[in-house]
This record gives C-alpha cells, sequence and structure tokens, in this order.
C-alpha cells in the first residue's frame, strides 16, 4: 500500500484516450504484449481487456503471452501461426479496428495444450477488439500464469528476449506481484546485453538487434495481499477482501447460534491488510497482523480482551489471523494454537477456519474492474511514451489518481517492510505501510475493546446525538457503531435518535449501548430509521429538543439532505442559540452527489448495480441479438450509472449531466448498426446501456427502449430494467464498512475538539482515496449546485468518455 517515502510520477491521466487514435510515428506501428504473472487476482482478465484495446486504439498491434513468464520463456513453435487467421464469419473492420484474430473463444474457455484445439506451441498470440469481450467479470486470469524457475535464470531471459524479437515485440505490459514485476525491470535492465548476445551467436540478424535496441515495459499491480508499496490499492485487494467477508458474515451466524469462537485465517504473506480490513468490515473481535506482533503473552492478553466481551452479552467470538501472523519474538501464530487457547482459557467451543485459496476466486468486484481499467490504459500509455532514459514503471492509484511510480524503488520498500519485521523492527515496518492501515487497526482496537483506558475527564465528556437523514445508503450502521463505541470509549454518551429531524422533536431518543450496536457493521439500510424531513420544518421544536436532553453535538450521517440540515442548522444558530452545538456531517448516499468527497453507500450501490448488469448481459448475450436498457437511481448525478457502465462492459451511457438530444440518439444508434455488422454470424453479443434515471425528461426508459427497437431492425430487439430502490443494495461492500467506521471515528474527533466553544461553523468529513479531511460548511457551498444537487465540478465525466472507448465508439 503507500507509503511517503515513495517518488511518485503524475501520470498524464485519462487525458491520452481523447486524442485521435495514436498512429505510431515510427514506419512500423509498435507490438505491444501483455501478460500475467505470478499469483493470480481477481481483474487481471479486465486488466488485460483494457491494456488490448487502449493498445489497439493507440494504433499498436496488441499481443497477449500465455502462462506468464513460463510462456514467454517457451515462445512459439517453429513453424507456429502467430495467430493472424480471421475466421469466415468475421465482417472486416476498419485498419485499425479489427474483430478478431481468431483466439478469442479459445482463450476465454481456458483452453490449455490439446493439440486439436489449436494453441499447442503457441504461447504468443496477436489478439483483436473482440477477443477480449466478456473478459471484464471473469475471475482469475484467462491467459493463465505460472512462476518461472528459468526464467530467474540468465539462459531463461535470454530465451524470453529471442521470443519477443521473433515476434516484433518492442513493448511488455506484466500486471502481477512484486517478484513478478521484479523480473520485468531485471529483463529491461538486462536487454542491451541479451540482445548483443543474441546476435553475437546468430540468433538475431543485425537489422532486428538494430530494431530492438530497447524494450518498452511497465507494471501493474496484480496481487491481493495489499502489500506493495507506493499504490493506495492493488488489483485484486478489493474482491478478496468481499470473499473473506462473505465467508466471515456466514461464519458469524453459527457461531452466534451456538455462542462459539471462531478463528479465521486470512492471506496477505507478511501484509496485515486483509486481516485488518476484514476485522474492521466483519466487527471482529480481535486480530493478528504481522507488523503489529503481540507480545510473548498473546494468550492472556487477548483473552483479557475476549472475557470482557462475553460479560457485557457478547454470544459469539471472531478471531481474525494473518497468515504471516507473528508475536514479538518473531514466533508464528497458527489458527490451531489460537482456537485451542481459546478453549482452554474461555471455555468455550471453538473452531477454525483457513479460507485458503478461496480469496483470490469468483468473479471481480466493481472496484477491481475499475482500477483494472484505468491501469491497464495507464500501462499501454507508459509504453507508448517510453524512451530508452526512462525508467520502469508500475502503475498505482494514489487518492484517486493514477500515477507512474519507479518500479524498482516501489519493489525495494515493498520488500524493506519484510526486512523490518524480521529484524523486529516493528515501528519501521508500520511506518511504511499507508495512513489507512495504520488508521484502521487504531480504530478496531478502539472499538472493539470494551473497558477503555483513554477516557477523557468528566468535564470533557458530552452527550451527543447520531441521527441518519435523507434515503438509506450503505454503510450507515457501520457508522453509526462506530460512534458509539467511540463515544463510549472516550466517556461520552451516545444518544441514538430514530426517525431523523422528526424524531428528534418528538423525543424518540435513547443512549445507545456497546453491545446493543455489535452486529450493526454488516447491516444495511439505518437501525435508527430515515426520511427526508429537514430541521426547518419546526426548528425551534429542533432547539428545544437540543436543549431538553442537553445535547451537545450532532452527528449526521446521509446525503444532501444532511447537507442541507447542517446548513440550515447554521444559518438559524445566530438567532437560536440552542442551534450553536458542533455540527458534523458524515456523506452516506448512493448517488455520491456531495460535493469534495466520496460517499459511503456508494461502493454498496455500484456492486448492486454491476451484478444485476452482468446477469442482463448474460441474457443478452444468450438471445445473441438483444440490447438492454438498465437504469439505476443517483438523482441528476449520474456517477453511480457512469462507473457501472464502466464496471460492466456497456456501450453506451446516457447521464442527467449530458443529457439525451434526438441527434445523440440517431449517432447511437448509427453506431450500433455498425458495431452489429461486424459481429461473427452466428455469435453475436448481447449489449448493455445503462441510464441514469434522471437522464432526460423527454427519453424515459420505454421511450429509449421503443426508439432502439425500431431502428435495431433486423440486427437486434430491445429490452429493459428499471432498478429502483434495489441500488440501495442488501450486502454492505467491505469497502463502504471500513470507510464508515474511519468516517465516524474522524466526525467523533470533531465533535470532541469542539464541545463548549461558540459559533464553531458545521463539518463534514470528507474522503478522496485514503485520505480523511474535515471540510468546514462554507467550502462546501461554495463547491455545490443546488439546483441539481450535485457538485460544480465533476471529474469523474471523463468515465463516460473511457466506458466509450472501451466500447470501441472511437474507432467505429
Amino acid at each position: 500500500m503507500s507509503s511517503s517515502g515513495t517518488v511518485a510520477v503524475q501520470a498524464t491521466g485519462l487525458k491520452s484516450f481523447k486524442q485521435d487514435a495514436g498512429k505510431s510515428t515510427q514506419q512500423e506501428p509498435i507490438k505491444v504484449a501483455v501478460m500475467t504473472s505470478g499469483g493470480d487476482s481477481a481483474g487481471m482478465n479486465a486488466a488485460v481487456r483494457s491494456a488490448v484495446k487502449m493498445a489497439i486504439y493507440k494504433g499498436a498491434h496488441a499481443y497477449v503471452i500465455r502462462e506468464g513468464w513460463e510462456g514467454l520463456v517457451r515462445g512459439n513453435e517453429a513453424g507456429s501461426e502467430e495467430g493472424q487467421r480471421t475466421p469466415t464469419g468475421y465482417a472486416k473492420g476498419n485498419d485499425v479496428f479489427i474483430p478478431t484474430y481468431g483466439e478469442g473463444d479459445l482463450l476465454r474457455e481456458g483452453v490449455g495444450e490439446a493439440d486439436e484445439i489449436g494453441l499447442k506451441g503457441r504461447y504468443i498470440v496477436r489478439v483483436g477488439w473482440d477477443d477480449v469481450r466478456g473478459w471484464m467479470s471473469e475471475g482469475g486470469t484467462l491467459i493463465g500464469t505460472a512462476r518461472c524457475a528459468e526464467f530467474r535464470e540468465r539462459s531463461g531471459r535470454l530465451k524470453a528476449a529471442k521470443n519477443l524479437i521473433s515476434c516484433g515485440i518492442n513493448a511488455l505490459v506484466c500486471c502481477g506481484g512484486d517478484g513478478s514485476l521484479s523480473g520485468l525491470d531485471r529483463l529491461r535492465q538486462e536487454w542491451s546485453s541479451l540482445v548483443k548476445e543474441l546476435h553475437d551467436t546468430n540468433k538475431i540478424t543485425s537489422k532486428q538487434a538494430e530494431k530492438h535496441s530497447s524494450l518498452r515495459v511497465s507494471g501493474i499491480v496484480g496481487s491481493i495481499d495489499g502489500d506493495f508499496s507506493g499504490t493506495d490499492l492493488s488489483l485484486g485487494f478489493p474482491t478478496a477482501l468481499t470473499r473473506i467477508v462473505e465467508a466471515i458474515d456466514s461464519i458469524s451466524s453459527t457461531a452466534s447460534s451456538h455462542q462459539r469462537a471462531f478463528v479465521v485465517e486470512v492471506m496477505g504473506r507478511a501484509s496485515g491488510a486483509l486481516a485488518s480490513s476484514a476485522a474492521i468490515s466483519v466487527g471482529a473481535d480481535y486480530v493478528f497482523v504481522p507488523e503489529r506482533p503481540p507480545s510473548v503473552n498473546w494468550r492472556d492478553e487477548m483473552c483479557d480482551i475476549l472475557r470482557r466481551q462475553r460479560i457485557v452479552g457478547k454470544r459469539r467470538t471472531i478471531v481474525i489471523l494473518a497468515e504471516g501472523a507473528i508475536d514479538s519474538d518473531l514466533n508464528p501464530i497458527k489458527a490451531e494454537d489460537v482456537r485451542l487457547c481459546l478453549e482452554k482459557q474461555l471455555q468455550v467451543d471453538a473452531r477454525s477456519t483457513i479460507l485458503g485459496h478461496v480469496q483470490r476466486g469468483g468473479k471481480p468486484v466493481a472496484e477491481d474492474r475499475i482500477l483494472a481499467t484505468l491501469q491497464g490504459v495507464e500501462a499501454v500509455n507508459a509504453v507508448m511514451e517510453a524512451t530508452p532514459e526512462t525508467p520502469s514503471y508500475v502503475i498505482g492509484i494514489r487518492d484517486d489518481t493514477i500515477v507512474r511510480l519507479p518500479l524498482i524503488e516501489a519493489v525495494k520498500q515493498t520488500h524493506q517492510v519484510s526486512e523490518h519485521i524480521q529484524n523486529k523492527q516493528f515501528d519501521k515496518a508500520l511506518a511504511l505501510r499507508d495512513p489507512e492501515f495504520i488508521e484502521g487497526l487504531s480504530t478496531f482496537d478502539l472499538i472493539s475493546h470494551v473497558d477503555s483506558t483513554i477516557k477523557l475527564p468528566e468535564k470533557q465528556q458530552a452527550r451527543i446525538a447520531i441521527l441518519t437523514v435523507g434515503a438509506p445508503a450503505g454503510g450507515m450502521n457501520a457508522a453509526i457503531r462506530t460512534a458509539a463505541r467511540y463515544c463510549q470509549a472516550r466517556g461520552h454518551t451516545p444518544l441514538a435518535v430514530h426517525n431523523g429531524f422528526d424524531g428528534l422533536v418528538d423525543g424518540q431518543i435513547a443512549p445507545l449501548s456497546w453491545i446493543q450496536v455489535d452486529n450493526w457493521a454488516v447491516r444495511s439500510g439505518s437501525e435508527l430509521g430515515t426520511n427526508r424531513h429537514l430541521p426547518d420544518r419546526n426548528i425551534q421544536g429542533v432547539a428545544d429538543a437540543i436543549t431538553k436532553h442537553k445535547i451537545q453535538g450532532l452527528l449526521l450521517i446521509g446525503g444532501f439532505e444532511a447537507f442541507l440540515s447542517a446548513k440550515i442548522l447554521h444559518e438559524q444558530s445566530e438567532k437560536i442559540k440552542a442551534l450553536q452545538v458542533p455540527t458534523v456531517h458524515i456523506p452516506a448516499t448512493l448517488s455520491s452527489n456531495i460535493p469534495l468527497t466520496e460517499s459511503i453507500g456508494f461502493s454498496t450501490s455500484l456492486n448492486e448495480v454491476v451484478n444485476a448488469a452482468d446477469t442482463l448481459k448474460r441474457s443478452a448475450s444468450a438471445s445473441r441479438n438483444r440490447v438492454f436498457f438498465l437504469s439505476c437511481q443517483g438523482g441528476k448525478e449520474g456517477r453511480l450509472a457512469v462507473f457501472s457502465a464502466l464496471a460492466a462492459g456497456a456501450v453506451i451511457v446516457y447521464t442527467p449531466e449530458t443529457g439525451i438530444t434526438l441527434q445523440q440518439l440517431d449517432a447511437d444508434a448509427a453506431w450500433l448498426r455498425k458495431r452489429y455488422q461486424l459481429d461473427t454470424k452466428g455469435k453475436t453479443e448481447g449489449r448493455l446501456v445503462m441510464v441514469a434515471d434522471k437522464a432526460s425528461d423527454a427519453f424515459n426508459l420505454d421511450a429509449l427502449k421503443s426508439i432502439f427497437n425500431e431502428e435495431g431492425k433486423s440486427l437486434w430487439s430491445t429490452r429493459g430494467s428499471e432498478l429502483g430502490h434495489l441500488c440501495q443494495g442488501s450486502n454492505v461492500s467491505p469497502i463502504d464498512r471500513c470507510r464508515a467506521a474511519r468516517l465516524a471515528r474522524k466526525a467523533c474527533e470533531f465533535i470532541e475538539e469542539n464541545v463548549g466553544k461558540q459559533n464553531t461553523m458545521p463539518a463534514i468529513v470528507t474522503i478522496n482515496g485514503t485520505r480523511l479531511d474535515i471540510v468546514t460548511l462554507d467550502k462546501l457551498i461554495e463547491a455545490s449546485d443546488f439546483a441539481n444537487r450535485r457538485p460544480k465540478e465533476l471529474t469523474w465525466l471523463e468515465y463516460k468518455e473511457l466506458t466509450e472507448l472501451m466500447a470501441g465508439k472511437k474507432l467505429i
């Protein structure tokens, strides 16, 4: 994960895809090969798809390398074809857009070495646009991956160089972990000497040696462990975390039924990122991570904490263990050790579960698909712009910005964490992790311990009211849970206000206990009840309730209504002194329409929409000539529709920001006709169009469906589906759960710091990537488009263009 010590180079960003398809300035197009290596991770297929399409868009020839470094060392057998056949039935595209070279179906089915299939002995395969279609939602890596001992030797790298040169490839994009990316950099560093040796031994010609004097490379971090330095997120981590959370959510119900304890071991090698994030997400009771090991007396320390939890009424115990867990003397801690300890010291029925490779499996979640797409685009940009003087780059993400990181420095810093752990320099190891990880561990300790030693003096303790405002959003309950437990740990009194400001006026207020909120982290909606009523319905009643119940701070959780509520309270506070209590807003809305921040609830809704889109795409493809129109919520903010379209592989997306015109519909229908005419006969792909429900007053879902149905004639038919309130989701995503915990703690700290102060301006806790900030109300107002209930600046709109690029709209 990220670290402040790593040098980052700002990427050219997504602006590069807005240019015309980049014809190479060389006499011959650049040939870009894409490969996956090391352990598989969800999102690798999406990264390959993105890189292949971006390479073609830029005017390059695109190849895939099967079976990682092993495949590159093996290369193509003498006499085997390069994979440039165009089967009968494919219409010819233009000079850039060639739908297929024939191997797409074989690659997608994961075909191995069967002679009759046609891929035996062929590891470097040219691909066209449609050869990677449908890859977005597939788990693992369809082109295979393998760790290769031969590549670690110079003789193996010599073979790899020979195979690249034989195919004319001069650019290589590799998706993998630190080991795979180290191999990529070493290949590039040795490239000149490898080419010289191949030439001196007459294995390549002088012309080939001159043409391939340098190798362009870039890397994409594909690792579920979340341990790579310099990037806030690595490909596969969100999906692995989701698999873990799904499993532990299921375990928790049976554990509670029998009052059992469960010990769950998760992956991560020397990183505790998966373990700590999972612990916060599921409301676990204890966690072991290698960066912050317990003392050798960990058994007594752990059982003391868990015993206190049982005393206050907990029916189950969940302990999460990173696979690299150790004590402070570097002694390994295993799941079975913990289980035996629980049975002996706590006298409870305990079970242990090692999740293993189930964490790598399944289709990627939306976040991995989007991250893979963005990184694949930038990886190709990096190799297209590379010179012999530029360093090898790995593509990462920091604070929601795609960046290029010097590969060798990032790998070096990644390895330093393990070195510090082995040297028992745990503080140094922890310092190299990103702030979110460190903050997460601290927050987990705070909300999992029943008795706290950090209580404030009685005079500084406050009564803090917590209420949800507006529509329900995933993560609201997780935020309430953390806020309540933070308050209890610090000596404050957390007050649950049921049914928003109406409930506050009516006195529907009660203290929250530690055990009462124990299971709330996993629940969707709002356990407190919520509505869209604002405080100005009865502002004097709100003020009277604040006075009557001695409320000294207000924590509002919600979307634009919560923002407006804070604004109203502040405006009225000059006239009504009782309203002058510190007020803070946690953004929680599926539309993510609060300025200057992301919102909890968006990730849950995004994955809900993408799952529905996957189902509809399967149905559309089964029907061959079907176009599905899928409508999702979001109000006047089209962010949910655009991100869902990008993650699901939609071909068109309509949003309120850009609107819908007859001219646009005519152009889209014309493009869709061209696109269908390029499909293989009998293998026409069904397609998806995403529609924000407020995209147009004139063209609703039924109108769009009817227009395109008429335009499709014999090429396609249309169907439509409106998700409505299903967008809110039933399973809160781990990202929303973790964000909710971080935001809630930050919000409570703001109230705590401002209790008793006069005229404190309300604030919002903003989150951008891994960074949390406190932003005052005036800045939020300045950044708001109140007429449309959205930010003035819409930085995400470029993803709409990227969605259409990935559909081929800029080439056909």
